[in-house]
């Protein structure tokens, strides 16, 4: 029953949407076409070229030359394996959805488990650092100080919560950790291939939920605010761009970029559930995390706000 309430939710936005298509042409058209600038202009500078170099690294197992002691430690402080390192490692330096894409390629490799797959999703959620230090600072937020700041509440913010979801296991560290049979231009052939599905269904994703933040908006006459909120839950982009046009102090806008940052959008929800389509990864837990993700950084946000007099 439930299944088949959901199933007539489901084709009613469809058809919604479908009318809304025909009725509203030109927001149609100007919304895929900003989708497509975004996704030209500031993701894939941001993300395709990590997306390759994080494949060759897991492929000649970038974990084996990291110092003892920095392992250790991180096995010390978020109760974690070899390779559960290396996603935290990856997606600090690539941004979201690349935890779960690197979760997935390592969970297919049998590198990781299910339950490992799980933990580690909860605390990875990071933004790429140059989207943050440039997009975010300099062209939405018109200040390059805010990009510093906000990176560093956005890796404090996902530590905390690795330290909070650390849990009692004791992960394996030596699971299928041997090295790659195939030679380099094989694995960066394959880099390039993975790499292009995963940003062609970004792109997909992106216009899809752009278009529909656009009709909603117009539907529904929504504008200040509202009009923030709701662009910024479908895609933070827009949503952060939103803010920057606002009259709101740079405390309160900072606090908002720095949850909005933590949730990641509803657009990354769904390119992280792409990531995990097949597999019996939960994305639930991917969820809770964000959501006790955006607390904790509203928090420190706020508290470095006011230590820094901002």
């Amino acid at each position: 029953m439930k299944e088949k309430i959901f199933n007539i939710i489901i084709i009613l936005i469809s058809l919604f949407v479908l009318i809304q298509l025909f009725i509203r042409k030109n927001i149609v058209y100007s919304s895929v076409i900003y989708a497509l600038r975004i996704w030209v202009n500031t993701l894939i500078p941001a993300l395709f070229p990590f997306f390759i170099i994080s494949d060759i690294l897991i492929n000649y197992n970038i974990i084996d030359y990291i110092p003892l002691f920095i392992k250790n430690m991180c096995k010390r402080i978020f109760n974690i394996s070899d390779n559960m390192l290396t996603i935290l490692f990856l997606s600090m330096i690539s941004g979201f959805p690349s935890n779960a894409r690197n979760t997935r390629i390592m969970y297919d490799s049998n590198s990781i488990t299910t339950e490992e797959a799980n933990h580690i999703l909860i605390f990875t959620h990071f933004a790429n650092p140059v989207f943050i230090l440039t997009t975010i600072s300099v062209f939405l937020l018109q200040g390059k100080v805010f990009g510093w700041f906000l990176l560093t509440i956005h890796y404090l913010s996902n530590f905390i919560l690795g330290i909070i979801f650390r849990g009692n296991n004791n992960y394996i560290s030596e699971r299928n950790n041997n090295k790659n049979s195939n030679n380099f231009s094989t694995i960066f052939i394959l880099a390039i291939k993975r790499a292009i599905d995963t940003i062609i269904t970004i792109c997909g994703v992106l216009v899809v939920f752009l278009l529909l933040s656009s009709i909603i908006i117009n539907t529904f006459n929504i504008s200040g605010y509202n009009m923030m909120l709701v662009k910024g839950i479908f895609e933070i982009t827009i949503g952060i761009e939103e803010l920057g046009k606002l009259n709101l102090s740079s405390r309160y806008a900072l606090i908002i970029t720095s949850m909005f940052l933590a949730f990641g959008g509803i657009s990354v929800h769904v390119q992280v559930l792409s990531q995990l389509t097949g597999t019996n990864i939960k994305y639930m837990y991917f969820f809770i995390g964000r959501m006790y993700q955006m607390i904790i950084a509203g928090i420190l946000t706020y508290i470095g706000c006011i230590i820094l007099g901002i």
